[in-house]
């Protein structure tokens, strides 16, 4: 058996797997950017290697296709590896900035330096990517890490726990599998950082845990990400990057659009609009299309089932209780007080609700918590100025969905309910560092006026630091 494999069932401490890595990390094996570098690139080689697996286990837990199994997962972890590789010696510099007046003499620096060793837990959804990227983040900043994915996407578990044995030593980069009473053992260990990709439910658990021990966090959320269409939108093209945004992976993605919030005066045309564009993508009877995916397991699909009660079905509603797949569905008539406006979806239901006057949709999306996702589709620059600058959410899209979370240069994160922190390129390698606020004063000039002998002390310091 691999040594960089852990199973909770085994009688291997994770304290001890801890230890470990902390040792190495406090060698300095880490530090180098040449070190980093080197790191990338075998991981860049395994994700390359492993791919046919990573495919294959995509398909078995969640139906991908291959081509939205590469768009939405390995192709963005081999970007975020690429940018990476790119920049690393940039960001891992120490830069030197501005000092004030009252400290002439002085020069002053920020020195990045890796938070230690991180624990990763991973989600199902996109489990290669949410596994993956924070990894290229944490390889860049120079830190080592324990890597836990998701026990509910159990066929990419195994390829990653693979992927990752067979290319990192385990005081460097280990996986450990297991299900939630892992995760909570992982959780009392004395990491330098946790990066939680989750539920917001689990994800107050983690930084309980985080809490108690002082241990920053980095918690990438969810929530009900709103998409509002305007009367001047282009309501065809509205239409299929709406469906494209909310079918990928059938709705389970964290940024997925949760309901619409469409003008009364465009709301008919833009429902036959998307009906339109489901039948094109997945054909009349989309849960027998070789594409469309499946949610990831029963108590998820009985979950979704009962949000079909919530209101009236303008479109879809068919599902299949043995292959776990639901039609693309329209739901009008949907109270705000339902568990299908109060709940995050994560699956291919989407509530339909209309508006008058922008004050109505910006009231509808704040009765909610903060989102981690909102789009806006229109032609009017004053309108989505209005929306963007009013609604406080995570990130998102002008006439688009989901695909700023494919940029390496965006912030990708939550506010409030929906995260804690950011990341993806740069600002990955900022989740796992810290910066040191370093000053060098000289040694050829010392002021007396700041000592308390001096008579012109307060005269002086009152016209430096005015």
């Amino acid at each position: 058996m691999n040594d960089n494999l852990f199973h909770a069932t085994e009688s291997v401490q994770l304290e001890a797997l801890v230890s470990r890595q902390q040792n190495y990390y406090r060698s300095g094996a880490t530090r180098s950017v040449a070190f980093r570098k080197e790191q990338l690139h075998k991981l860049r080689n395994a994700v390359h290697s492993f791919e046919p697996e990573l495919l294959n286990a995509l398909k078995q837990d969640l139906n991908k296709s291959p081509l939205e199994a590469y768009s939405t997962e390995i192709g963005i972890v081999l970007k975020e590896i690429r940018v990476a590789l790119r920049h690393v010696r940039r960001w891992s510099k120490a830069r030197r900035i501005r000092t004030p007046l009252s400290h002439i003499g002085a020069s002053s620096r920020i020195v990045p330096e890796p938070l230690g060793t991180s624990l990763i837990i991973g989600p199902w959804n996109y489990p290669v990517n949410l596994m993956l990227v924070p990894v290229v983040a944490a390889i860049a900043a120079g830190n080592t890490l324990v890597m836990k994915p998701s026990e509910m996407a159990p066929a990419t578990s195994r390829a990653l726990a693979g992927l990752i044995g067979r290319t990192f030593p385990p005081e460097y980069i280990a996986v450990v599998e297991g299900g939630a009473e892992t995760s909570a053992e992982l959780l009392k260990q004395p990491f330098d950082h946790f990066f939680f990709t989750g539920s917001p439910t689990v994800g107050k658990v983690v930084m309980k845990a985080a809490a108690e021990k002082l241990i920053p966090v980095t918690l990438e959320l969810g929530g009900k990400s709103p998409c509002i269409v305007h009367k001047d939108a282009n309501l065809e093209l509205a239409a299929k990057r709406i469906v494209y945004g909310k079918l990928t992976n059938v709705g389970q993605t964290c940024v997925a659009p949760d309901y619409l919030l469409v003008h009364k005066d465009v709301k008919q045309e833009l429902v036959a609009g998307i009906a339109k564009v489901v039948e094109a993508f997945y054909g009349t009877e989309p849960i027998q299309h070789p594409a469309y995916g499946k949610i990831v397991n029963e108590r998820h699909f009985r979950r979704l089932i009962g949000y079909l009660e919530d209101g009236r079905i303008a479109y879809g509603g068919q599902f299949d209780v043995e292959a776990r797949q639901i039609a693309p569905t329209l739901l009008e008539g949907v109270s705000l007080e339902s568990k299908v406006m109060k709940e995050e979806i994560f699956g291919p239901i989407l509530p339909v609700l209309e508006y008058e006057e922008t004050e109505e949709a910006i009231a509808i999306v704040e009765a909610n918590p903060k989102p981690l996702a909102l789009y806006v589709f229109s032609g009017s620059s004053g309108f989505r100025n209005e929306i963007v600058g009013r609604i406080p959410f995570g990130g998102g899209c002008i006439n688009d969905t989901i695909i700023h979370l494919g940029t390496p240069y965006l912030p990708f994160g939550g506010i409030g309910s929906s995260g804690i922190g950011s990341y993806h390129g740069e600002h990955g390698f900022r989740a796992f560092s810290h910066y040191k606020g370093m000053l060098k004063q000289s040694n050829r000039i010392d002021f007396p006026f700041r000592y308390p002998t001096s008579k012109w002390g307060m005269t002086i310091i009152r016209k430096l630091l005015r």
